[in-house]
């Protein structure tokens, strides 16, 4: 087995935790039309639901903050004023999953689809709350409910959610082919490239994993994991000086971490 090969789950999950305000809160504040034909905008909510489409953004904001008892409660004040209002139930499904409340957040986020059973953000949300909890062949169902979606606008999320749960389940291929497709959406998106880097560099294409960790090392604060990942995909195409130059990088941040013990062992995965 390849010794690089649980990177992708492990570095999935520590990036999207990082980046959980703009990765996971997926509220598009429209309405549901229910039994009517098109959806509400804003020339058609009370000053009620108006407020609580406010008391949300706050919630939302804090929520990013990590502020989660000040997000809670401004999503309480939401539901005081727009007691229907779906997202929110969404926002606080999410809430108290960070919170490890689970059962609120599972009771919280079917309040939500029962609400809006066709809204492709809380099926989004819904799907990430099963795949943390143990529940990822079900998650998979509503990713794929969230995708077919025609008003969907950011499907490369649950694309990648979907790539993660896939990994969590051991099944690569489906993991690949969901990575692979939110990389059409959003080609720039570290956590869809370091993903597909490691399911290529797994199945021995170092070429294509190359390919896919350049546009992961353009950025900064490259952590530990991925030093040692484009270590090794250098060393495998023999070009060594980028491999010296990632092993510095990883000797001046990060001189205590195993991926650095293993490379002054010469442990690499050859």
């Amino acid at each position: 087995m390849n010794s690089l090969c649980f990177i992708a789950p492990v570095m999935a999950m520590t990036l999207l935790l990082a980046a959980c305000s703009n990765q996971q809160i997926d509220t598009s504040l429209r309405n549901e039309p229910g039994a009517r034909d098109e959806l509400k905008t804003n020339s058609d909510l009370t000053e009620a639901q108006r407020r609580a489409r406010i008391r949300m953004q706050l919630a939302i904001g804090y929520y990013g903050q990590g502020q989660l008892e000040v997000a809670l409660d401004e999503i309480k004040q939401a539901l005081t004023a727009d007691p229907d209002f779906a997202d929110a139930y969404s926002v606080r499904g999410l809430i108290y999953m960070d919170m490890g409340e689970v059962r609120l957040a599972d009771e919280n986020f079917q309040r939500a689809l029962s609400l809006a059973p066709q809204n492709p953000d809380i099926a989004n949300n819904y799907g990430w709350f099963l795949c943390q909890n143990g529940r990822e062949k079900e998650s998979i169902t509503y990713f794929e409910s969230a995708l077919k979606s025609r008003s969907y606008k950011s499907p490369s999320k649950a694309l990648t959610n979907a790539g993660i749960c896939s990994l969590k389940l051991k099944d690569k291929a489906a993991a690949e082919r969901y990575f692979s497709q939110s990389f059409q959406f959003e080609p720039d998106n570290p956590l869809t490239n370091v993903n597909l880097a490691n399911l290529a560099y797994d199945r021995h294409d170092e070429a294509r994993a190359r390919f896919y960790m350049e546009r992961v090392t353009k950025t900064d604060g490259l952590n530990a994991s991925l030093l040692w990942l484009a270590i090794n995909v250098e060393r495998k195409l023999d070009n060594r000086a980028s491999e010296e130059k990632f092993a510095m990088q990883l000797r001046q941040r990060y001189p205590g971490s195993v991926e650095y013990a293993s490379y002054q062992r010469g442990a690499f995965d050859d």
